[in-house]
């Protein structure tokens, strides 16, 4: 059995009977899981062959992690906290900018290159290389970041911390989200795709690709490259037909435009707000 197994092992074992984390050596288990999840040894998530699958032990770690947390009084002048997980250390070490006052939780992983602004990243969240959280974008519990994305401002990234089986939030590589759109509920936004500001994408909204003669509708999954933005669809209910969310597929982004201008370009193209 590896190291790795046999701390799953012992996590597991703890996470289905909690009165083990009284013995040391499955405390200890869950807290070196923690620190191995800091540095980026271990992710709630990846990605292999058959698409993501989700490392429950991982997440079953966070949640005893907080059981064994004792809250306590932090403090960065001028800013006073008063919770269970400290802050995360060593961002100069390990190249990741954070401008005050951005927040970055223990148990968070942000490669090298990757700036926060004033935003937030919970814990067993993943941020890759080169990706900017913009102002006040918010990236939850164990959602999984690609590397040189865009999360404009005020996006909001769900936390998908139980149960430990569920997929995280996925916003894979070089993708492009604009300004306040939502993702929750464990959707996948696959490489180079592109929301436009305001989407609102859960686990039942219709995403509909309206490009072609027909409608052809996704849930869950935005499809890679491809140009979305807020929409609305007819539905019948005992009281009437209303209105409501869905999100539009209007285009694909192009393989010849520069990727460092097509962010932005792609949704200027379509005449679509950043």
């Amino acid at each position: 059995m590896s190291p790795i197994e046999n701390l799953s092992h012992r996590v597991s074992a703890a996470f289905a009977d909690r009165t083990k984390l009284k013995e040391a050596d499955y405390a200890a288990a869950v807290r070196e899981t923690l620190a191995l999840l800091d540095s980026g040894a271990v992710r709630v998530a990846e990605k292999g062959p058959e698409g993501w699958k989700v490392n429950a032990w991982v997440k079953e770690a966070i949640l005893l992690f907080f059981a064994l947390s004792e809250m306590k009084v932090m403090e960065v002048e001028p800013f006073e906290f008063f919770d269970k997980i400290p802050l995360k250390k060593g961002l100069e070490a390990a190249g990741v900018r954070v401008v005050p006052p951005g927040v970055v939780r223990y148990g968070a992983f942000v490669e090298r290159g990757a700036v926060v602004m004033p935003g937030y990243v919970n814990i067993g969240a993943r941020v890759g290389a080169g990706t900017m959280v913009d102002t006040w974008a918010t990236v939850g519990s164990c959602a999984q970041v690609g590397r040189d994305v865009h999360l404009s401002g005020g996006v909001g990234l769900g936390g998908v911390l139980e149960p430990p089986t569920a997929s995280p939030v996925i916003i894979e590589d070089r993708a492009f989200i604009g300004s306040r759109c939502i993702v929750v509920e464990g959707v996948v936004v696959e490489e180079e795709a592109v929301l436009g500001a305001n989407v609102v994408l859960t686990a039942s909204t219709p995403i509909i690709d309206v490009t072609g003669p027909e409608e052809k509708v996704y849930k869950g999954r935005v499809p890679a490259r491809s140009v979305v933005i807020p929409g609305m669809k007819e539905k019948q209910f005992p009281a009437g037909r209303y209105m409501t969310p869905c999100a539009l597929i209007i285009g694909q982004r192009k393989e010849s435009t520069d990727k460092k201008t097509s962010l932005n370009a792609a949704l200027r193209d379509f005449a679509v707000p950043v």
